[in-house]
């Protein structure tokens, strides 16, 4: 069993030392499952129940379980069990029994060496040095059960308890060779009498297995691999050619870029969208090349036709996953579009807020359509990665070892995950919106795209701040809702007619307010606050606009112009905007 170890964290520990502690531990158990899944058992070729594991597949129907035997990679016969009985009268489970059934087969096809390689080496040394007696322990054919395919004959004997049972004779070997025991089960199961059951199965085992012999004959492999040479011979001509096109493509595209911009004519335009088409064809061909290569070297040995047509197979089922989860997502952003829009436009929300949710309206629609297309990509990753056999088919243990290392990874990247979670809450919190002017982190700027993870902010000099989400904590927000500025006026504290300055200061407020170009913008007319502070010189005098969302800075500077020249023009001349 493999067990996670769990870091040791101590409060003076950075975070870059817990993520790297992390990161081994991670790194660690990927390698332990590695070597767990790679690493050959030592007695697979003598034990039958492991001889082929991987090639069995499980499943209910009704009452029975069931386990399917191959041969060679193809599917040959399928065995039952009781799938309510219990305890020691209901036998082993089918898939059990698959297990062993295909073990004890394929001693009969398959050429199995008990000797590990340094035992062979240890042999031949032995051997060499004129030793009698040591070849007998590593031979291929130790249990006198390889020869040629005629010879072989699957007979059906009956048990004493009235069982079937069936054995193969094989010349040379003084006893038949146990097969497998045809049960109540199989024979409830595929609806036939035992014995009709039996006899069905030994002419379907004998011509398979005769079949499997000749395929693993000297001459077989041997035209098998010449076959496999010129084909991969082929195939590689073909990806050479087809890299040559590719780049040819490449090295005329920006040729055909600048000819474009240029201002050429429409044919220039056709054939830059046409090359284009051809380079990513190019691409896709040089793809199934390799695949196809793939599928070759597979086919070049013994009972791998199976693999190979879901090796060649497995473009074309990677292409209709991703096209039918294009589908879903298209639609799903149609739906959230939709719904979107009707919220935005709903007629209860008061006109206040009708254009504060236009605005949140496009910056839920973008954020929303990542989150669509984010869910798919990973729905797409984990239905491409269950599609593969060696993945499909890993224990429990390698699954659980697996999540310990999916928890190690996301200790790794906590803090991306802290974004994506503090992204979601500012939307839903409606703390900003795309073309809110904030101020976050000591930076002010106008917000130009919200993500799952970072928010970009366009500062007056034109420079985009990325603020990662988790720092949006503490957001000043100049232009929710609406918008408003304090206009700051410096009066002489030598100024002799006081009220008369500020009659004036007021006077230009109530025309400012009224002001038809301005008006429109203003939610409430101007306020004159009054005297806020006094230093040694001056006096400062402000007053109050509130305008539509974003229309503050604008409206304070028409102000300010205007109480400058009024000021100016007074006859005492002491105000100081």
């Amino acid at each position: 069993m493999t067990r996670a170890l769990q870091p040791l964290h101590s409060p003076r520990q950075g975070p870059l030392v817990r993520r790297a502690m992390a990161l081994l531990m991670a790194l660690g158990l990927a390698l332990s499952i590695g070597l767990a899944v790679l690493q050959p058992h030592p007695t697979a070729a003598a034990t039958a129940a492991a001889e082929a594991p991987a090639a069995v597949d499980t499943g209910n129907s009704g009452s029975f379980r069931l386990g399917t035997v191959r041969i060679l990679g193809v599917p040959v016969i399928t065995v039952a069990s009781s799938a309510v009985g219990s305890g020691s009268d209901s036998g082993p489970e089918a898939a059990e029994r698959a297990r062993v059934i295909e073990g004890n087969l394929s001693q009969l096809y398959e050429p199995s060496n008990p000797c590990t390689p340094g035992e062979r080496l240890g042999e031949a040394l032995l051997d060499h040095l004129s030793v009698e007696g040591t070849k007998a322990a590593c031979d291929p054919n130790h249990l006198g059960l390889q020869g040629p395919p005629e010879a072989l004959r699957v007979v059906v004997l009956r048990e004493p308890g009235g069982g079937q049972r069936l054995e193969a004779l094989v010349p040379g070997r003084a006893s038949p060779f146990p097969l497998l025991t045809v049960t109540e089960q199989d024979a409830a199961f595929n609806g036939l009498p035992a014995d009709a059951l039996a006899e069905r199965w030994r002419g379907l085992l004998e011509r398979r297995l005769r079949s499997a012999r000749g395929v693993f004959g000297q001459e077989q492999l041997d035209r098998r691999l010449r076959t496999a040479l010129v084909s991969l011979a082929g195939l590689a001509l073909l990806m050479a050619l087809a890299v040559v096109l590719w780049r040819f493509s490449q090295r005329s595209l920006p040729r055909l870029q600048r000819r474009v911009a240029e201002g050429s004519g429409r044919f220039d335009r056709l054939l830059l969208q046409l090359t284009h088409t051809v380079s990513r064809l190019l691409t896709a061909l040089v793809l199934l090349l390799g695949v196809a290569m793939g599928a070759v070297l597979l086919l070049a040995w013994p009972g791998q036709i199976p693999a190979a047509i879901d090796v060649l197979l497995q473009p074309l089922v990677v292409l209709m996953k991703a096209l039918s989860l294009a589908a879903v997502a298209v639609v799903v952003r149609g739906l959230v579009g939709l719904l979107l829009t009707q919220w935005a436009s709903h007629l209860a929300v008061n006109p206040d807020h009708r254009a504060r949710r236009r605005q949140r309206y496009l910056s839920l629609l973008r954020v929303l359509g990542r989150l669509v297309n984010l869910v798919c990509l990973l729905l797409f990753a984990i239905w491409t990665v269950l599609g593969i056999p060696v993945l499909r088919d890993l224990s429990s243990n390698a699954v659980l070892a697996s999540g310990a290392v999916l928890g190690a990874l996301a200790l790794v990247f906590q803090g991306l995950l802290r974004d994506f979670v503090a992204g979601l809450v500012l939307l839903l919190d409606d703390r900003y919106a795309i073309g809110d002017v904030v101020e976050i982190g000591g930076r002010s700027g106008e917000v130009v795209d919200v993500g799952v993870l970072s928010t970009e902010l366009r500062c007056a000099d034109q420079r985009v701040v990325v603020v990662p989400n988790s720092h949006c904590e503490q957001v000043v927000n100049h232009t929710k809702l609406r918008s408003g500025a304090e206009v700051t006026v410096l009066l002489s504290r030598s100024l002799t007619d006081l009220a008369g300055a500020m009659a004036l200061i007021a006077e230009e407020l109530a025309a400012f307010g009224a002001d038809p170009r301005w008006a429109p913008k203003l939610l409430e007319p101007p306020r004159l606050l009054g005297i806020d502070a006094m230093t040694e010189d001056d006096l400062q005098v402000k007053a109050l606009l509130i305008t539509e969302a974003g229309q503050q800075g604008p409206a304070r500077r028409e102000l300010l112009g205007r109480l400058v020249q009024r000021l100016q023009g007074w006859p005492q001349h002491q105000g100081k905007p």
